[in-house]
């Protein structure tokens, strides 16, 4: 009998999460009582749709699983690694199913971590889930994205499938081409820690007629934050970390896309950053004081006064670009983009970090191409010729550092093929490494075929 059991569970590497099977006829205990399913079909909201079913769909369970070990993470407050998850819902998967189908399902609290901001201005708060809690937010997410994303707003880019931030930066500077050149910079202050529970549900509640769903959204919502061994409730926010977070932050932020609508402005929104683009900057600064107007008294939110402004595009970044003040405005890396990527390059080649450079470009190249996948799309390509000359240079000035006196930079020089007297002149030069990796001597020895021979990959392609 065991035997047959374990046949008919799912096989090893498929979650054991069924939903109950439509072939098993549910049997009637006495005569006039009803079924366990006609009792549900009869509590049931007219139109309400099984969700929680859904959720718990194998097929939907597969692919959620293969997404949280894709993105790997941290573990939560339990200590479970995305590693063993899958060996952990084989053993309590039917468990977890039915906990989520008769909405006693618990989640844990989040773990609140700190990392440094992209400006380097200040912490930003994370709250990392459980790896069991991000796998049910994920199964949770597939379902309601796909009914929800497609009633959201087209100058909505965030966080939705088949949109980007690239696709934000081109509706901006379409924008400008048309003439609105002013623009109101929203910035949202710690809008993801200030949602309003009451109202977020609210607006599920439009939605979703599935009460489970609603009680599982809730508990999620306020599972409370460990810090330090303590763990505090939270009566407002929506924690930074987990996979539903963001289809629940466009959620709120929907009402004000419908706003802005209504009212007939050219905007475009990812996520908390908001651009409204004017003609004037009268215009622009009647359209901050009401739309912040709406968005502290309507949304229950708060706009960062010292991050907002009325002004003029170029003079703005956007999702790391700004916009050239040309009559046809072209895209360009902000002034803070350049100086975050510079940061990072001079952190990979600094001369204590004791790996070869080999090791070195390989991890440039690496980070290269994810900085290109996102900045490649800027039309100022001297910008990246710029950019791909200092890098240059900083490894050019790691090999100058590497070879230390001047006996051996003499030898390295000549090796390379430089002359004797130029050789002689630069490894007895008196100058530090950053300018000498601008000479004759070193752009002869170390050209820029050999970096690219080791990996490093070009900013500009060239044709």
């Amino acid at each position: 009998m065991s035997e047959r059991r374990q046949k008919n569970r799912p096989e090893q590497g498929v979650l054991a999460f069924a939903v109950e099977s439509r072939s098993d006829a549910p049997t009637a205990t006495e005569e006039g009582t009803e079924t366990p399913v006609a009792k549900r079909k009869s509590e049931s909201l007219a139109g309400t749709e099984r969700l929680m079913e859904e959720v718990c769909g194998l097929e939907n369970c597969k692919q959620a699983l293969q997404r949280v070990k894709a993105n790997k993470g941290s573990p939560g407050v339990d200590g479970m690694t995305v590693e063993e998850l899958p060996e952990y819902l084989k053993q309590h998967g039917l468990e977890i199913g039915g906990q989520l189908r008769n909405g006693t399902y618990q989640p844990r609290p989040v773990k609140r971590v700190e990392i440094s901001k992209p400006d380097g201005q200040g912490m930003r708060e994370l709250g990392i889930p459980c790896v069991l809690d991000r796998f049910v937010q994920q199964a949770v997410l597939q379902v309601l994205q796909k009914r929800w994303d497609p009633t959201f707003s087209e100058h909505s880019h965030g966080f939705r499938p088949g949109r980007s931030a690239q696709q934000a930066v081109h509706e901006a500077q379409q924008y400008i081409a048309e003439g609105y050149r002013w623009v109101v910079d929203l910035d949202l202050e710690k809008f993801f820690d200030r949602v309003n529970h009451d109202r977020l549900l609210a607006a599920v509640a439009k939605r979703v007629a599935d009460k489970r769903m609603l009680k599982l959204i809730r508990a999620f919502l306020e599972a409370g934050v460990m810090e330090d061994g303590l763990v505090s409730a939270v009566d407002e926010g929506t924690p930074q970390g987990g996979p539903l977070s963001p289809l629940l932050s466009n959620l709120v932020l929907d009402e004000l896309d419908r706003e802005l609508e209504r009212r007939g402005h050219r905007f475009v929104r990812y996520a908390d950053d908001c651009n409204i683009y004017v003609g004037s900057e009268r215009a622009g600064q009647r359209v901050m004081e009401s739309v912040t107007r709406f968005i502290m008294h309507r949304l229950k939110l708060k706009v960062n006064q010292a991050k907002s402004a009325v002004a003029r595009p170029w003079q703005r970044k956007f999702l790391g670009f700004s916009f050239t003040s040309e009559r046809e405005p072209r895209r360009r890396i902000a002034p803070k983009a350049i100086a975050r990527f510079k940061e990072r390059i001079r952190e990979q080649t600094r001369r204590t970090r004791g790996i070869s450079l080999q090791q070195m470009v390989k991890e440039i190249a690496t980070y290269l191409r994810g900085w290109l996948g996102y900045f490649g799309d800027c039309q100022t390509p001297s910008v990246l010729h710029d950019l791909e000359t200092w890098v240059r240079r900083r490894l050019r000035s790691v090999v100058w550092k590497q070879w230390k006196r001047g006996r051996t930079r003499f030898r390295e020089l000549r090796k390379r093929g430089v002359s004797k007297d130029l050789a002689a002149q630069t490894a007895g030069s008196p100058h530090g490494p950053w300018r000498l990796a601008n000479s004759p001597a070193l752009a002869i020895a170390l050209p820029n075929a050999y970096f690219a021979e080791l990996g490093l990959l070009p900013l500009v392609v060239r044709s």
